[in-house]
This record gives C-alpha cells, sequence and structure tokens, in this order.
C-alpha cells in the first residue's frame, strides 16, 4: 500500500509518497481501508521541525496525523467482528495511508447521509469545539468570540456556539474572503485579528467586553483577548497555532476572569462517558443538519504536499480532504 511520511524536517516537498506493507490490526484495534483522510493543522507545525520554533516536536521519520473516513475491512484480537463493513471514522496517527489501524475505543460510526468532510470532524474536529465550548459554561444569550473561526475546528465552533444558544456570535479570521466565509455560518460579526486595531473592532460589537473566548492561536491574540473578556468571562484555550506558549499574568485574571484549557486526549481519559456522549452528540447535530463541515478541497493522496501548501498558507475555509 502507498503512505506520506517525511525523513526531514522543511516545507511541504518533504513530503513524500513510500510503499509498505498493509498493516494488519492489533488487539482492540481495526483496520480500515480509507476512502477520505481530514487534515490537521498542526501536522504543518510538526513538519516544519524545531528549527521553525515553538512549541511542536517530532522524531524522524515522520508520520502525519489525520481524522481517516473508510470502511472496516479486519479486525485484531479482542475487536468486535461485527465492525466489519462498517463505515467509520477514526482520529489515526499514521493517517495518510491506504489503510490505516486505529482503536475500537475511539471510532466514530458515520451515519447514512454525511458526507465525507462532516463524517471528517467526527472523531476529532467537532468534539474538540464541542469541548472547548463546554468547558467555558456557556450561558443562553452571552457573547461568544472565536478565533481561527474559518478553520477546521473554528468553523465548527462558530456552528456550535450558535447551537448553543450564544446571544451574539464573533467570528475572528485572517482575511476578507474568511470573514464573509464565516458569516454563512452563523457569525453574528466576523473581524479580521490580523490588522492591529481587531480588539477595537470586537469592542464596537461587544462594549461591555466578551463573555466567552474559543482559542486555539495563542501568543498576542490570547494575550489581547483576555483584556476583552467581560468580568465573570471565560476564555478556553484548545491550541496554539501561533506556536508560542503564552505567559498569562495572574493581574489579568483579578477582574473576575478565568482560563482554562482543552485536551482531547485529556478529557478522554479524564471522562470517557462523556467523552463518547460528546461524539454522539455532535453525530446527531449533523444528521440533524444543524452542524456541516465545510470542504475547502479534495486532492489525491499523491498530492499530500498541496494540502499542507494550503493550510500553510492559512487559507483554507473548512476541511482539506486526501482521497486515498
Amino acid at each position: 500500500m502507498r503512505r506520506i511520511r517525511y525523513h526531514a524536517y522543511g516545507g511541504p516537498e518533504v513530503l513524500t509518497m513510500e510503499e509498505t506493507e498493509i498493516p494488519s490490526p492489533g488487539p482492540g484495534q481495526v483496520r480500515i481501508r480509507a476512502e477520505a483522510i481530514g487534515a490537521n493543522f498542526v501536522d504543518v507545525k510538526f513538519r516544519q521541525g524545531p528549527e521553525a520554533g515553538g512549541i511542536y516536536r517530532r522524531d524522524l521519520p515522520g508520520v502525519l496525523t489525520g481524522d481517516v473516513v473508510g470502511t472496516v475491512d479486519a479486525v485484531g484480537p479482542g475487536a468486535d467482528p461485527g465492525l466489519t463493513g462498517r463505515r467509520v471514522a477514526a482520529l489515526a496517527e499514521d493517517a495518510f495511508a491506504d489503510h490505516v489501524v486505529a482503536d475500537t475505543e475511539w471510532l466514530a460510526p458515520v451515519p447514512e447521509g454525511i458526507d465525507d468532510a462532516t463524517a471528517s470532524t467526527l472523531p476529532m474536529g467537532a468534539p474538540v469545539a464541542l469541548g472547548a465550548l463546554r468547558a467555558a459554561r456557556p450561558a443562553p444569550g452571552e457573547t461568544v468570540l472565536v478565533h481561527a473561526a474559518a478553520g477546521g475546528i473554528g468553523h465548527l465552533a462558530v456552528q456550535l456556539a450558535r447551537i448553543s444558544g450564544a446571544g451574539t456570535v464573533i467570528a475572528a479570521a485572517g482575511s476578507p474572503g474568511k470573514l464573509d466565509f464565516t458569516r454563512t455560518l452563523g457569525a453574528d460579526a466576523a473581524v479580521d485579528y490580523s490588522a492591529e486595531d481587531w480588539h477595537e473592532r470586537v469592542r464596537e460589537v461587544a462594549p461591555g467586553g466578551v463573555d466567552v473566548v474559543l482559542d486555539s492561536v495563542g501568543g498576542r491574540v490570547l494575550a489581547r483577548s483576555l483584556d476583552l473578556l467581560a468580568p465573570l468571562g471565560r476564555a478556553v484555550v484548545y491550541g496554539a497555532a501561533g506556536g508560542e506558549a503564552t505567559d498569562i499574568p495572574l493581574t489579568s485574571l483579578f477582574a473576575m476572569k478565568s482560563v482554562a484549557a482543552f485536551s482531547l486526549l485529556a478529557w478522554r481519559a479524564a471522562a470517557p462517558e462523556q467523552a463518547r456522549e460528546d461524539m454522539e452528540a455532535v453525530a446527531r447535530h449533523a444528521v440533524e443538519g444543524r452542524l456541516r463541515a465545510a470542504l475547502h478541497a479534495r486532492l489525491p493522496l499523491d498530492e499530500a504536499a498541496e494540502a499542507h501548501r494550503i493550510m500553510e498558507s492559512r487559507s483554507q475555509l473548512g476541511r482539506v480532504l486526501l482521497i486515498p
């Protein structure tokens, strides 16, 4: 079978196609014949390597994570044989391949009628967006600010904020085209956070401050977001796409503000039953038409480098899929 890996850090051109044996599932695992693979921005940072700076480190040879949608064609010892032939989605470590193995514990069944882009969000993207939002404990009618709101997870967070009953949803993204896109998802207002005065534009929409911030950027964006929080406001950090780990001064929180973090892996370990319910909840939202993933590009597997160029250029609107 084919797979994509990299043996040196660098630009998208370091991604190479290899031929290898089809993997066999281990205990408690299944093998999935991949039909679509959702690319994740975090792998851009890992591929760039330690010299690019930031908090991301991955040893060579590097594998690419991804949200794999496909059909189970083999089960390992201890796995339910009834899974064979089922259409599922799973977050996989070595995902850019014709076949992948995944633990059965976190397989997401793909309901009938769900498109590939939306199916690819069921195991990771949508549960992260939902978990981060829930960690902020939003109350109906509150104002929610979502950063990176046009990205693979951010555009889901905008929709889930609206579903949760937010009074005002403010989307922050990095270009005029992205701002228009976020409005189609239900954002009441959109601001370009690449502009130096973006925080002033947020103040115009929410003069008293925002109640909730969902942030996957970090750095100066997070620092300014804390200033935008209203008293009793909550910020939840679920990534650091800017590559900066930000020191948060305690004095910035004394005005009855708080900061929390969300990690899907930590959530699964701490509250596995709730984590599984989250996967079921986002699937219901998708089936009932309240949650959809936008498809930015659908590329052959051998164009993995182009998928990374799209993500690295920060031009994507929604998901980038690779098709084996």
